[in-house]
């Protein structure tokens, strides 16, 4: 039988021996020095890594606003993404003083101690310091044109939480009037209550809440600086 001369076969010859002809059919791909097959495209982000992304308190917590109808309640979304006003004395925490951090509804951050809670009559929950400067941020409110404020919000979502005046008391004569739809209680964990030296238990500590085993708050003693506001002051008011 004689076997016919095709040009194809020539040049697919001259071709393997000079190492250029892609892998057939089933063979397995050529891979690198590092054991990645050429000319795949780079794995995306890890499930671990993206957590660890979430769960960074420094990160910035972004939602649409369909997210967050759903996650708030009516109210709660009205005064944190609405910029709402609750009614004075209608709130959870307006009066009272239970013990603990309160966090913001819409993200967890920490944003006040029960420690720095007090009564200034006006109806909405009132503190004189936040956990920490980074846990807040303030601008400017010019809604009321006859009476521009200081709008306070959680820096970690961007939620409305209320408003800051300086007419507070020591030690920083400030007053930060929060709505309690922005805010969340979470008690002060009891400590187990060590042994002394003879063997009696000693008193045992209260520790404060902090979301994810956050670096304490409690010691922090930084005056916070409000955002300039000319407007004379009037006491008390929203």
């Amino acid at each position: 039988m004689t076997i016919g001369w095709k040009p194809w076969g020539l040049a697919a010859g001259l071709l393997i021996g000079a190492g250029l002809v892609v892998p057939a059919i089933g063979q397995a791909p050529s891979k690198n020095a590092a054991g990645k097959v050429e000319g795949e495209n780079p794995p995306e982000t890890s499930a671990p890594a993206k957590a660890e992304a979430k769960a960074d308190p420094d990160a910035k917590v972004r939602r649409t606003d369909a997210q967050w109808r759903k996650l708030l309640t009516r109210e709660q979304y009205y005064v944190t993404r609405q910029k709402g006003t609750e009614q004075a004395f209608t709130g959870r925490y307006a009066t009272g003083h239970p013990k603990g951090i309160f966090v913001c509804v819409g993200c967890g951050a920490p944003l006040f101690s029960s420690k720095t809670k007090f009564e200034s009559g006006t109806g909405w929950p009132s503190f004189y310091q936040p956990v920490s400067n980074k846990a807040v941020e303030q601008a400017m409110d010019y809604s009321v044109a006859v009476e521009p404020r200081v709008e306070v919000m959680c820096k970690r979502c961007d939620a409305h939480l209320g408003h800051v005046f300086n007419d507070g008391p020591e030690p920083t004569g400030l007053r930060y009037c929060i709505n309690s739809a922005a805010l969340q209680l979470k008690p002060f964990t009891a400590q187990p209550a060590a042994k002394s030296k003879k063997g009696e238990p000693e008193k045992s500590e209260e520790k404060e809440f902090k979301e994810g085993d956050a670096a304490d708050t409690e010691g922090d003693e930084t005056k916070p600086t409000p955002a300039k506001n000319t407007a004379p002051v009037k006491k008390p008011r929203r």
